[in-house]
């Protein structure tokens, strides 16, 4: 009976999983880029660009994921900026998170000493090969473990769609538990984020082994 179940509720839990990749893989690819920039921002000479970022940083980091989503879903319309629910999710994810990548970015930068943007000089390298060659790589080795929680955590935080009635894995498990009266799609949805979970971590794992090489 348990086997026959879940192969009846498995494809609607798969397409709530489906909906989960895509808010966390475009809110990582679009959050990344947009955190080194507003890291770039923060350390600006340009007072206006700093604290403008700084505020930006300050508002989606001391304020509730969730509330950020009520507010562009529910909030915004009101102003007259509609968003539809996948747009305001993402929208959202992504501006969300990048504050987090810029404040993560803007420590590993600091963190690089001085004297090897000196020695570069004196090697005749220009500002390109500085940072791709010497500063970047050793920015990406220093910032990965907290790249890696903050993915981890965005796994977990895509949950919260749910809000705003996407069709996303918890939603699923929650629409079949309550119609059925059980705890099993729940007991699933729960597996399956600890795959996804498990995959970022060997990712990361593999990652941190790769860059490794410019201890």
């Amino acid at each position: 009976m348990t086997l026959k179940y879940i192969e009846e509720i498995l494809p609607s839990l798969i397409n709530g999983t489906w909906m989960t990749i895509k808010i966390f893989f475009w809110t990582l690819c679009l959050a990344l880029p947009i955190g080194i920039i507003a890291s770039l921002g923060e350390m600006s000479h340009i007072k206006i660009v700093k604290w403008l970022v700084k505020f930006y940083v300050l508002i989606m980091r001391g304020t509730p994921l969730l509330l950020q989503l009520i507010f562009v879903f529910y909030g915004l319309p009101i102003l007259g900026v509609v968003f539809p629910r996948y747009q305001a999710a993402l929208f959202t994810f992504v501006f969300n998170y990048a504050a987090y990548f810029a404040e993560i970015f803007r420590g590993g930068m600091q963190s690089i000493d001085k004297g090897q943007f000196e020695a570069a000089q004196v090697l005749r390298l220009d500002r390109w090969q500085t940072m791709t060659k010497i500063v970047i790589p050793q920015v990406i080795k220093i910032v990965l473990p907290s790249i890696g929680n903050e993915v981890i955590n965005l796994v977990k935080d895509s949950s919260l769609v749910y809000v705003i009635g996407l069709g996303d894995l918890l939603r699923a498990g929650n629409v079949a538990m309550a119609r059925d009266v059980t705890l099993v799609p729940l007991v699933l949805v729960a597996i399956i984020y600890l795959i996804l979970i498990s995959a970022c971590s060997f990712a990361q794992k593999k990652l941190e082994e790769y860059f490794s090489y410019y201890e």
